[in-house]
């Protein structure tokens, strides 16, 4: 047996894993698209590659396939996450959780900026009071949308009166921002400072704030928050409905589609598996 052709084998092999593995966690991700949210500009069965290193890359939050957080390091940016970017981004969780139960990755369109307000008048979204662009594939699912004035109660902020067709106008927090804090705005802002805390610190007495215990009537914004929408407005769950996405949760850009797939069409062995490949968005770039 030739152990140096073993050996050094084994070493070529180590070296190509380790490689794929730095580019994994640092340049290249993918991501699987599960739900319709971002229909047709992505699909249901679209896989696509995410470049992790234009907002800065980190090193795994997570091991793999499980819950488990770990500590991770991020390193400086090419750039930060602009208008209209399909952000791949994990998931901070409900509207009104702590945290969310379970590590996932969710693809949006990035609509808000820190401090830009967020207004969508019968399903039209205005930016800073002028029209926002309109995605070439979007789509609503409803033949009307719901009039303003009619409050729907998992609308983000809690007790808001809005509903996803008629909403705002809200205002996304940017660091350093300092809120002035009122019995009548404090939904807008419990979660995001509960979070900042890593515990609920948030309660209301009458017309007083108290957080962590002790009055307050201001609050410093910790980090820039941005605000998501699905393409697919009717069937999207995105920041009208369990609200804003801190900068630190945001992991990178998708910008193609790298395999494909109709899951919905069935197959009963392998032969019948190239049935099901959408070979023309292979290779796609997504925008």
């Amino acid at each position: 047996m030739d152990y140096k052709r073993i050996l050094i084998g084994s070493k070529n092999l180590l070296i190509i894993l380790l490689a794929a593995f730095l580019i994994k966690a640092f340049l290249i991700e993918t991501s699987r698209v599960p739900t319709g949210s971002m229909e047709k500009t992505i699909r249901v069965g679209d896989f696509l590659f995410v470049n992790k290193f234009i907002y800065g890359s980190s090193s795994p939050r997570n091991i793999p396939y499980t819950d488990i957080k770990l500590p991770y390091f991020t390193l400086p940016s090419i750039r930060e996450p602009e208008h209209y970017d399909i952000v791949v981004f994990e998931y901070p969780g409900d509207r009104d959780e702590l945290h969310s139960k379970t590590i996932m990755n969710y693809v949006k369109r990035l609509i808000g900026m820190p401090g830009d307000t967020i207004t969508i008048v019968n399903q039209v979204v205005y930016l800073n009071g002028k029209q926002a662009w309109i995605p070439p594939h979007i789509q609503y699912l409803k033949p009307y949308p719901i009039p303003k004035g009619v409050a729907a109660p998992y609308i983000f902020p809690k007790n808001s009166g809005w509903n996803e067709d008629n909403y705002g106008p809200l205002v996304v927090p940017k660091k350093g921002d300092v809120i002035h804090l009122t019995k009548d705005n404090i939904e807008t802002y419990r979660t995001l400072i509960n979070r900042d805390y890593g515990r609920y610190v948030v309660t209301v007495e009458g017309d007083k704030i108290f957080i962590d215990g002790k009055p307050a009537d201001t609050y410093t914004i910790k980090q820039n928050y941005y605000f998501m929408m699905g393409d697919n407005r009717d069937d999207s769950a995105d920041s009208r409905f369990w609200g804003f996405v801190p900068r630190a949760n945001i992991e990178g850009e998708a910008f193609m589609v790298y395999w494909s797939w109709d899951p919905s069409v069935p197959f009963t062995n392998l032969f019948k598996l190239l049935d099901t490949v959408r070979w023309n968005r292979i290779g796609k770039i997504i925008h």
